[in-house]
């Protein structure tokens, strides 16, 4: 992780003050996003934001930190990791990268959708065989993520849109998830999924908050995680048919992944004297989760209030990127 962001920051930082220079001082972003730059100068501003940016969405092949970190951290640093922090790459694509170099974003557009693919598709099947909870979580992050990328460069209102909602809900879903893995490894030590088995039985309070975020995070309709998945998928399909295929596909190995823990960890017989002594969650950790589930169902069932707010913004943000610097 410190590799990936010392060369990112070092290649942020040199672009940041060639704008600087350029624009005669100001560190003003609109300043910046009116700056006329050739072909080969929004090229190397759009790669060395993408160098930075990357790193913290996390896009594929630089996403390698992102198990180990949560692995390490603790249940409230993975849940403010996954709810705030891997957004900040993708929002400084739709502030820096974007903006400023319209061109080199359209050029290399596919380039960004492919790496989206790979995301939401190999990650996947890399988490499909995690024995560990966050971790599997966390290639999940990695995977969710990619749709927002996906999204933002496929240039239609459906998919920048879409990625933006996505963003939001993933911060609801996977926070969640994190939580409820801090939850069980208060009582038993252990992310391992073999540790568990049968939880229904002993905390039947908790496996219904559990089998909520579940649901959202496999994209369940009615759910937070359905929402921006889907207006991606309709905007890369508005794109091209295949590019939408693709994307629609990899909604199954999340489910696959998702459901497949759930099965173990929750479902079944008690599978130890371990999973036999659970407590049921306490007042703090239903409030916790009560407020999230509402967060998650009620952008699944009414995502208006949120898909309203930034109409006017994506449309901005759209009709600026499609006017070319090079004329």
């Amino acid at each position: 992780f410190f590799l990936y962001t010392l060369l990112g920051s070092l290649l942020l930082l040199v672009a940041l003050i060639f704008l600087y220079v350029k624009s005669g001082g100001s560190f003003d972003i609109q300043t910046w996003h009116a700056l006329p730059l050739d072909g080969p100068t929004q090229t190397l501003i759009f790669f060395a934001f993408f160098a930075a940016f990357a790193v913290k969405v996390p896009m594929w092949p630089v996403h390698t930190w992102l198990p180990d970190v949560h692995v390490e951290a603790p249940t409230g640093g993975s849940a403010v990791l996954a709810a705030i922090m891997l957004k900040l790459g993708a929002y400084g694509f739709l502030r820096f990268s974007m903006p400023i170099a319209p061109d080199a974003a359209h050029e290399w557009a596919w380039l960004m959708i492919a790496l989206s693919l790979i995301a939401v598709i190999y990650v996947g099947l890399v988490a499909m065989v995690q024995q560990d909870m966050k971790k599997l979580v966390a290639y999940s992050s990695v995977a969710h993520m990619g749709f927002v990328t996906l999204g933002f460069f496929i240039f239609n209102d459906l998919g920048v849109a879409g990625g933006l909602v996505q963003m939001i809900a993933h911060g609801f879903v996977s926070g969640a998830m994190f939580l409820c893995i801090g939850v069980l490894y208060d009582r038993v030590h252990s992310r391992e999924i073999a540790s568990y088995g049968g939880v229904i039985n002993t905390m039947p309070k908790f496996t219904a908050f559990a089998l909520l975020f579940a649901m959202a995070n496999c994209g369940l309709p009615a759910t937070a995680g359905f929402v921006g998945e889907w207006m991606v998928i309709l905007g890369a399909v508005k794109a091209n048919f295949w590019l939408g295929l693709a994307a629609a596909t990899a909604l199954i190995f999340g489910a696959a992944y998702t459901l497949w823990m759930f099965k173990r960890v929750y479902l079944g017989p008690v599978a130890n004297d371990d999973v036999k002594g659970l407590s049921d969650i306490n007042s703090r950790e239903f409030l916790m989760l009560t407020l999230l589930a509402i967060a998650v169902l009620w952008m699944g069932i009414h995502p208006k209030p949120f898909t309203d707010v930034m109409d006017s913004s994506v449309a901005e943000l759209l009709k600026h990127v499609a006017q070319s610097k090079l004329n």
